[in-house]
């Protein structure tokens, strides 16, 4: 898959595992996900998907703070969040929203096979254990996108690896790049907000 990372990606890893702040940066985050992919989708779509998406951006957090526990790099990490959200949008015929095709699901899948069976993820159960306890909101599915299998926000041709593409611009093959040595979790999404509520 093709991810950005800069500056604010390395502020929002040191952040979502700092005490604190961690809580403000996961609520921010998920606002920030669910309105990126809502964008993608007519908006006659929009409330009825927002909740799930909601919830199911909430639990990614987790599968992300547990795959940096597991020694993955950050673009690693966050590129195992976004494979499990294409998995939910395709059960859902949400073809709009994937960033991938449906025809490279399986080898995303089978990169990162080793953490998602330590977590119970598959394909057709996107959040495995990391599902949350009371659940994630229904949202109406629309399976008859699946047959015309369009995929218009996908970007095919990259799924032997995570590829990056830094703050300059350049893309790079692996998610191995080197973390910054002065990041400040200041910087992180939904910090700012954080302190001027206060």
């Amino acid at each position: 898959m093709k991810i950005r990372q800069n500056v604010r990606h390395w502020a929002a890893k040191k952040a979502l595992t700092t005490p604190v702040i961690g809580g403000a940066v996961n609520d921010k985050l998920v606002d920030m996900h669910t309105d990126i992919f809502l964008g993608k989708t007519d908006e006659a779509n929009r409330g009825p998907r927002r909740d799930h998406l909601d919830d199911f951006f909430d639990a990614t957090m987790d599968a992300y703070v547990a795959a940096l526990e597991a020694g993955y790099p950050e673009a690693e990490a966050r590129e195992i969040t976004h494979v499990q959200a294409n998995f939910d949008f395709f059960n859902h015929g949400w073809t709009e929203m994937m960033e991938i095709p449906a025809d490279e699901l399986e080898a995303h899948y089978r990169r990162y096979e080793s953490f998602f069976t330590d977590h119970g993820v598959t394909i057709d159960d996107p959040l495995g254990e990391f599902r949350p306890a009371d659940g994630v909101a229904d949202a109406p599915a629309t399976p008859e996108k699946l047959e015309r299998a369009e995929f218009e926000n996908a970007i095919a041709g990259f799924a032997d690896d995570v590829y990056v593409e830094d703050g300059d611009g350049e893309l790079h093959q692996g998610g191995d790049t080197p973390e910054p040595d002065d990041v400040d979790p200041t910087e992180a999404p939904g910090v700012d907000e954080e302190s001027t509520a206060d």
